[in-house]
C-alpha cells in the first residue's frame, strides 16, 4: 500500500514547539541554578531561595512539557534526547551543589549520578531498537528526588553547618524539615538503584527476545 507524502508531512512535528522550548529552558536554567545555590558558599539565604525557585520551576516545567508533548502529539527526536538530558542536568547540579556546600554526602551524589547517567546513555543508545516504558519505580524515584532536593536546597537550619545563618523557619521546624528531606533522599537513593536495576534487566530481556 502506498503512503501519501502529503499526509506524512502533516504528521511531522517541528522541533520548534512549546514542549521543546520548555526543555531547552530547563537546560539554560542549570548554570543559573548552580550559581544561585553556590553563591557565597551556599550560605546566603536569599540566593538559596532563588535556587529553590529555579529548581521548582524546572521540576514543574518537566511535568508540563511531558504532558504537552503527549497530549498534542509533539514528540520529536530532539525532545526524546534533550528531555532526559535536561532532567539529569538539573538534578545532577543539585546533587553536586548540595555536596559542595555539605548538605549531601559525596558518596551519595557519586552513586546516584553514575546510575542516572549510565541509564540515560543506555536509553539513548538503544532508543531505535528497544523501547522501555517508564516503570512505576522510576516515577516514584523522580518524585522522591525532586521533593528531597527541593527541601535541601531551601535555606533550612541544621546544626552549625551554616553558622546559624538560616533562621527563616521558627524554632525547630527548620531542622525537622531538613532531616525529613534527608529521609526522603534516602528513599530516593534506594528507588534510584532499584529502578536502575529494573531498567537494565528489561533492556537485557528485550534484547534477548529479539535475538531468540
Amino acid at each position: 500500500m502506498s503512503t501519501d507524502p502529503t499526509s506524512a508531512q502533516q504528521h511531522q512535528v517541528s522541533n520548534f514547539n512549546i514542549a521543546n522550548v520548555l526543555t531547552v529552558l530547563r537546560i539554560v536554567m542549570v548554570p543559573l541554578f548552580g550559581w544561585a545555590l553556590l553563591h557565597d558558599g551556599g550560605n546566603d539565604p536569599t540566593w538559596r531561595w532563588v535556587a529553590f525557585a529555579l529548581f521548582a520551576v524546572a521540576m514543574i516545567t518537566d511535568k508540563i512539557d511531558g504532558d504537552l508533548a503527549r497530549k498534542h502529539n509533539l514528540v520529536t527526536d530532539f525532545g526524546k534526547i534533550a528531555d532526559p538530558i535536561a532532567d539529569k542536568a538539573i538534578t545532577g547540579m543539585a546533587f553536586i551543589g548540595l555536596s559542595i556546600v555539605g548538605d549531601i554526602w559525596w558518596w551519595v551524589t557519586i552513586i546516584v549520578l553514575v546510575r542516572e547517567w549510565s541509564v540515560t546513555l543506555l536509553r539513548l543508545s538503544v532508543l531505535k531498537d528497544v523501547v522501555i516504558a517508564a516503570a512505576q519505580s522510576g516515577k516514584i524515584k523522580t518524585v522522591l528526588q525532586g521533593v528531597a532536593l527541593a527541601g535541601l536546597v531551601m535555606p533550612l537550619p541544621h546544626g552549625d553547618a551554616h553558622g546559624g545563618a538560616f533562621d527563616f523557619w521558627p524554632g525547630p521546624l527548620g531542622e525537622v524539615l531538613f532531616y525529613l528531606a534527608q529521609v526522603l533522599l534516602a528513599g530516593a537513593v534506594a528507588m534510584t538503584m532499584w529502578s536502575g536495576y529494573e531498567f537494565f534487566r528489561d533492556v537485557r530481556k528485550q534484547r534477548g527476545s529479539r535475538h531468540a
